[in-house]
């Protein structure tokens, strides 16, 4: 026999064993050990991620409750109780140019006028959408100066902590006599308030003065040429109307507005649970509210999954239990190659050719019908909706396949020997038995396309916006920003340990604890699921 020929599989088996006992092991000792220690490395390597995540996250809340602080300290809270009210205004005469609009169309779609004669038309309402429009500028006047003074209160503070952190760097480099020269000047809140609380009584007066000249343009609002359009000016008088009664709340809240109030930790929890702003970079105040950005990513994946679901799990079932070897050998590589495809393909391609048809095929009058069409934003929850219906189709696909091959092969024999069809035993036998396997092939499909961050930074148009939900159906065709884009977007350009640094980290908590929560309410409906079964 060759000396050096290899060593055959059998004989080193044995030599293993041998080495084993040796050391006082079996093999399946080994084994246990193995992957014992596997499974332990796994678990500590998740552990240490939730604790890097909590860490760099967590002393977000302390940092936003200081950034609160600043905010009222500095009059900035003061201000925006009269801004507020300005902006409240400003949405009110986008309703009017709305209206506008659509008077605009019905002379010149039904009453076939030419838009000069449209435009004539509508001179009476122009008049008094006009004076409604103007009603407001003394408050906005107001509110110009106003910010003025309180970004100079600002400004002076965040002067002081730069000096504070100049200084601090010097005395740990041991430069004392550098850092006695850093002077901090000391700043009297209640002092540079005064001349901004001192305009309450100026306020009051145009405040006053501004819900007179309102409700008197609203007594001579025209009326409008039909029905439809007159319940539109119905709702929005009602709106104006409650705006006017509203007046004297921010008079009041000016009257009580304590600087001197502390902000308590919970309000810096709330703000960014409950904050409806995502807004950094601010000369005014900067905002990290989740609720734009969970909405977001909770949109984009609902419509990846109500396209994903049908296409992923029928296909699963077709190739199973329908189709012929030959087409098995086809479909199955076909789908699963997706998942090799690049996101950011993905997203170039969403990008290029998705949005841009999708938009076109908005415009064609036939399809008039659907919600949200014509739109003009190609951009949105939809184009990516699909393109993550894609990234999640294999996944459901090949996890459902594998839940429909688990069903013991008798059931649907005892099905066929009952006289069931095969479309019988598909639906009330194969499906019923794997439902657990293909509930959780979506909830994996759920959790591929809320992780994914290519395709929605690419095309889901990042407006940082709450969708609009009173547009129905139609919000689909609205942009948003979702939790993973605005990660992969905003992280490579904060500060380490800043506020904005922490903020993403706390968005990435929200994430986890999201995945949490979904495969807790799965569980529940499995387990339930086969209680009702047994």
């Amino acid at each position: 026999m060759n000396p050096n020929a290899p060593t055959t599989t059998p004989a080193v088996f044995a030599v293993t064993k041998k080495r084993l006992r040796l050391l006082g092991l079996t093999l399946d000792d080994t084994i246990k050990a193995f992957f014992g220690g596997n499974a332990f490395v796994a678990v500590v390597v998740l552990t240490l991620i939730t604790i890097f995540l909590a860490r760099e996250g967590f002393g977000f809340f302390g940092q936003n409750r200081e950034n609160l602080h600043v905010y009222r300290l500095a009059g900035l809270e003061y201000v925006d109780f009269i801004r507020t009210a300005q902006d409240d205004h400003s949405a009110l005469s986008r309703y009017l140019a709305d209206l506008r609009l659509r008077q605009l169309n019905h002379y010149m779609n039904e009453k076939k006028l030419s838009l000069e004669a449209a435009n004539a038309a509508l001179a009476g309402f122009d008049e008094f959408s006009d004076k409604f429009g103007s009603a407001v500028d003394p408050v906005r006047s107001m509110v110009s100066d106003l910010t003025e003074q309180a970004t100079a209160i600002k400004t002076k503070f965040l002067v002081n902590g730069d000096k504070r952190e100049e200084r601090l760097q010097l005395l740990a480099e041991g430069k004392t006599e550098d850092a006695a020269k850093v002077k901090i000047e000391q700043i009297n809140f209640a002092e540079e308030l005064k001349p901004l609380l001192g305009t309450l009584p100026a306020y009051k007066e145009v405040s006053r003065t501004f819900a007179r000249q309102l409700t008197a343009v609203l007594d001579a609002a025209p009326k409008l040429p039909t029905d439809e359009l007159e319940k539109r000016m119905g709702r929005f008088k009602e709106l104006a109307r409650t705006y006017v009664a509203g007046l004297p709340v921010v008079e009041k809240n000016l009257e009580t507005w304590d600087h001197t109030r502390p902000v308590p930790l919970w309000q810096a929890f709330t703000a960014f649970v409950f904050g409806r702003e995502w807004l950094t970079a601010s000369f005014w105040q900067d905002w990290y509210g989740v609720i734009p950005l969970l909405m977001g990513s909770l949109m984009v994946s609902l419509v990846a999954l109500v396209l994903a679901v049908p296409l992923g799990v029928g296909a699963a079932i077709y190739v199973n239990q329908i189709a012929t070897v030959t087409e098995q050998r086809f479909i199955k590589p076909c789908i699963e190659f997706i998942s090799a495809i690049p996101s950011v393909v993905l997203g170039f391609f969403g990008i290029a050719i998705l949005g841009q048809a999708l938009r076109a095929l908005s415009q064609v009058s036939w399809l008039s019908w659907f919600p949200g069409f014509p739109y003009s934003e190609r951009l949105n929850i939809l184009t990516a909706g699909c393109l993550l219906a894609v990234i999640a189709v294999p996944t459901i696909f090949t996890l459902a396949e594998d839940a429909l091959n688990n069903v013991p092969r008798a059931f649907k024999e005892a099905s066929f020997a009952l006289g069931a069809s095969r479309l019988q035993t598909i639906v009330k036998i194969i499906v019923p038995a794997s439902l657990s396997g293909i509930v959780s092939a979506v909830l994996l499909g759920l959790g591929r396309v809320i992780g994914e961050t290519m395709v929605v930074l690419l095309c889901a148009g990042n407006r940082i916006a709450i969708p609009d939900f009173s547009a129905g159906l139609a919000v689909i065709t609205q942009p948003v920003h979702t939790m993973t884009g605005i990660i992969a977007q905003e992280m490579g350009e904060v500060v380490r340990g800043s506020i904005h640094y922490r903020a993403l980290f706390v968005v990435g908590l929200v994430l986890f604890i999201l995945s949490l929560i979904i495969n807790y309410v799965a569980q529940g409906i499995v387990r339930k699921y086969r209680i009702s079964i047994g």
